[in-house]
This record gives structure tokens, C-alpha cells and sequence, in this order.
């Protein structure tokens, strides 16, 4: 399935029930809610990707938090993971703002698209292999339609294993590097049909886990930005 456009994609997106188990828990969690939220009309449908359409840097993570863009209806919004996110994303311009709180704080990206392997909230943070498989399509369609990106990070050991997958069933060849997820690991890919070539940088996912124990620091979060943007600029 092919789309022309990212509006058609996105559109496709937040209709999308193609999972019984995640159409299930979105739902479910956007009608109880939680005390904090308890206000909040919870969007409670599958999370588009967005930004810069003509950006180079493309950004993959796993799928929308359950009181995160589950709530808010856009990736990393009104969540700890985009807190620190957004915050990398301004201080290297990627973004005008260094947080996102809803879908109408003025947040804009620049020269950068934010995207998820899962575009609805799983229970426990955990999509199981067939949900990813049934979301693979959009994540196809938007390397097809996002024709200016030269550099993708990966947030997350699954959204690394995805996207490599992603990208040779799209005719791409890995020309270097090693296929284990690592921090600061890089690849390169080409498709030789036309030419393009793609940097692939890991990361680990800016989960509470993974900051609140130190196993992510702001300051190795920072380099893989400060590397995609040397990469962005050759």
C-alpha cells in the first residue's frame, strides 16, 4: 500500500484498528484516565508522525506513552522520554522550544521529523511482533515520503532492529557498520536504484529507566545530536 502524500499517510494512521489488543488499551486508558489528567479529553487513537517534511533528520521511537501522546495525540508531548527529547532537539536547533506540553503549546521542528515504529500506546511500553509488523507499512511509506532524509536516530534497541529491517526491505544495502544495537552505534545505507545513502545512529530510548538510573545521561544524549548534525551539514 502506497500513499501520495503524509496527510493521506496520517490520515490512514489515526483511523487505523488494525490491532485489537492496542485499539483495546488506547481506548481504555483515554477513558479512565489518570487523577493528574482527569481533565484532559484524551486523544485515545493511533499518533501520526510530524515535523519538518523536507527535514533530514529523522527521529524513530518506539510508540506513544499511555498519559504521553496517547493523551496528547503527538509524539513525545506531555511526557518524562520528550522532556528530554525536546530539550536536545532546542538546544541544537532542531526545535524552537525545549519542551512539549500539547499539540497547541507552539512547539515547531525544524529540519527534523519525529516518528515511532507503534502508533498506539501498548500495555506495559510492550508491542508484540505482530502489532509492529501491521504498523511496518507506515513507517515504509514515510522513508518514501520524507525525500530529504539523510539521517536517522533510533530511540531503543527495537526501534534499531525495526528500522534496519525497514530500510533493506526498501531496497537499502548496509555498507557499513555492525548491526548491534549499541549507543552511538553508526551505519550507513544505500539504495543503489537512486543513489540515496542514509546514516543510521542508536540511542537509547530516553525512558524514566533509562534516565533515572544513569544508563542515559544528558550529556551522551546530547552527542548522538551534536553527531546527526555534523552528519546533516556534509
Amino acid at each position: 500500500m502506497n500513499f501520495r502524500s503524509l496527510e493521506e499517510l496520517n490520515k490512514r494512521i489515526i483511523n487505523c484498528r488494525k490491532c485489537p489488543r492496542l485499539v483495546k488499551w488506547r481506548e481504555k486508558i483515554a477513558k479512565e484516565k489518570v487523577a493528574r489528567f482527569k481533565n484532559w479529553n484524551y486523544w485515545g487513537k493511533p499518533v501520526p508522525g510530524f515535523g519538518d517534511p523536507q527535514g533530514k533528520l529523522l527521529i524513530i521511537g518506539l510508540a506513544p506513552a499511555a498519559h504521553g501522546g496517547n493523551r496528547t495525540g503527538r509524539m513525545f508531548t506531555g511526557d518524562r522520554s520528550g522532556d528530554w527529547l525536546y530539550r536536545a532537539l532546542f538546544k541544537f536547533g532542531f526545535a524552537n522550544q525545549p519542551e512539549s506540553i500539547s499539540k497547541d503549546d507552539g512547539l515547531k521542528l525544524n529540519n527534523c521529523y519525529i516518528t515511532a515504529i507503534v502508533r498506539c500506546a501498548p500495555p506495559e511500553n510492550k508491542p508484540d511482533i505482530w502489532e509492529i509488523k501491521n504498523c511496518n507499512i507506515y513507517l515504509r511509506n514515510e522513508f518514501d515520503l520524507l525525500k530529504e532524509i539523510n539521517t536517522i536516530v533510533t530511540l531503543g534497541g527495537l526501534a534499531f532492529s525495526t528500522t534496519v529491517r525497514t530500510l533493506l526491505g526498501a531496497g537499502f544495502e548496509r555498507i557499513n557498520g555492525n548491526l548491534k544495537f549499541k549507543h552511538g552505534n553508526e551505519l550507513t545505507f544505500i539504495n543503489h536504484k537512486n543513489g540515496k545513502k542514509i546514516n543510521l545512529i542508536c540511542s537509547y530510548h530516553p525512558s524514566q529507566r533509562n534516565t533515572f538510573t544513569g544508563k542515559l545521561t544528558e550529556e551522551i544524549f546530547d552527542k548522538i545530536f551534536i553527531r546527526a548534525k555534523e552528519l546533516i551539514e556534509k
